[in-house]
């Protein structure tokens, strides 16, 4: 018999992995083309050439020992120097190899960092609507998650309720810009409101409260639309990013957490996150994508091809008649139903269309 906690996983798995093995039912029997899959976050741009060059560089080049081999639970350190020393370029930061953690993807980072500073029944506080795994990473270290609910009209940050809703047990706040599923990003104004919520909250109650920024979406801004970097506004952010959709490589799991020094008890932070990488079972960062990522930090994807689907979507679905926020970054949609939206979702598949219900996204 499997566990009782996770007989409740599996009865609430994720819509969207559902919405995304239907498609591929469908495909099977009327065609790919003519399924129109709008549920999993799959990019459909191709990896940069570059990256496929630099992956056939490596593996004719470099010594299959160290290829294939272990390396330090953080990664290597040349390709962590490497990543720090970008950041620091594009950002006016001074990190170095001991800040930058190379991780399974940001889902193995949030959970690495989760395991290091979560004790069971703290809190983790999240703005709807978000990301619904964030639920589980919480629920995996028995934590408590707590939600902030949505401002429907613009999908910014409640931050009068955000600020109400912390307490003395809590340990960590994740924010996701650009997010998903709004598109919406967080301007500096307000990073800087809820940096000063933050601090005010940390001496009230005399404790460390983490804000840890879950970045996979930040190369996806569109027009001349900034996405500010967390770390500038507040001294506990731990930033969690993914090559997923910057690099079009979802599948290949990998990306970084940034642990600055300048975080309260970073010591004690960075050790635990390198533990915590190892025994959570990932061990280190796959080892040949570590490499080649070394050499393409400047690459990016085309992502006029998702700005153009956005406004393609966009302008349509609102000329006849749907209300949805223009999103300024990622390559989601959040529209408002005209019905009930389970029920939205199961006609739309009538017509071999499949979208993610917005009851997915957990407003409370």
């Amino acid at each position: 018999m499997i566990s009782e906690k996770m007989k409740a996983l599996v009865a609430g798995s994720s819509v969207t992995r559902a919405m995304f093995e239907e498609g591929n039912r469908l495909a099977k029997i009327y065609g790919r083309e003519n399924v129109y899959d709008f549920s999993l976050g799959n990019p459909n741009v191709p990896a940069p050439e570059k990256v496929k060059n630099a992956i056939i560089d490596i593996v004719n080049t470099v010594d299959p020992i160290k290829l294939h081999g272990y390396m330090s639970n953080a990664g290597y350190e040349e390709v962590r120097e490497k990543i720090a020393a970008s950041i620091n370029k594009r950002f006016g930061m001074n990190y170095g190899a001991n800040n930058i953690l190379m991780t399974v993807g940001a889902a193995g980072g949030l959970n690495v960092i989760l395991k290091v500073l979560l004790n069971p029944s703290d809190e983790v506080v999240v703005f709807a609507p978000f990301f619904g795994e964030y639920k589980n990473y919480v629920s995996n270290y028995d934590g408590n998650l707590v939600v902030v609910s949505p401002d429907t009209a613009t999908f910014q940050p409640k931050l009068d309720e955000f600020e109400a809703k912390i307490t003395a047990k809590t340990k960590v706040v994740i924010v996701n810009s650009p997010n998903n599923p709004s598109g919406v990003i967080y301007s500096e104004e307000t990073l800087t409101k809820l940096s000063e919520i933050l601090v005010k909250k940390e001496k009230e109650f005399g404790t460390s409260i983490y804000l840890v920024t879950d970045e996979p979406y930040r190369e996806l801004a569109y027009g001349n639309v900034t996405v500010p970097y967390v770390p500038k506004f507040y001294h506990n952010t731990v930033v969690g990013y993914s090559y997923s959709k910057s690099l079009s490589l979802p599948g290949e799991r990998i990306g970084y957490l940034v642990i600055p020094a300048e975080l309260d008890d970073y010591e004690d932070v960075w050790g635990g996150a390198c533990v915590a990488n190892r025994i959570l079972g990932f061990v280190n960062a796959p080892s040949l994508q570590q490499l080649f990522l070394a050499e393409c930090l400047d690459e990016s994807t085309d992502i006029s091809y998702y700005e153009r689907n956005r406004n393609t979507l966009y302008d349509g679905l609102t000329k006849i008649g749907y209300e949805c926020p223009s999103p300024e970054g990622a390559f989601y949609l959040f529209m408002k139903t005209p019905i009930d939206d389970k029920e939205f979702c199961e006609k739309a598949k009538k017509y071999n269309i499949l979208v993610v219900p917005g009851s997915a996204f957990i407003f409370r």
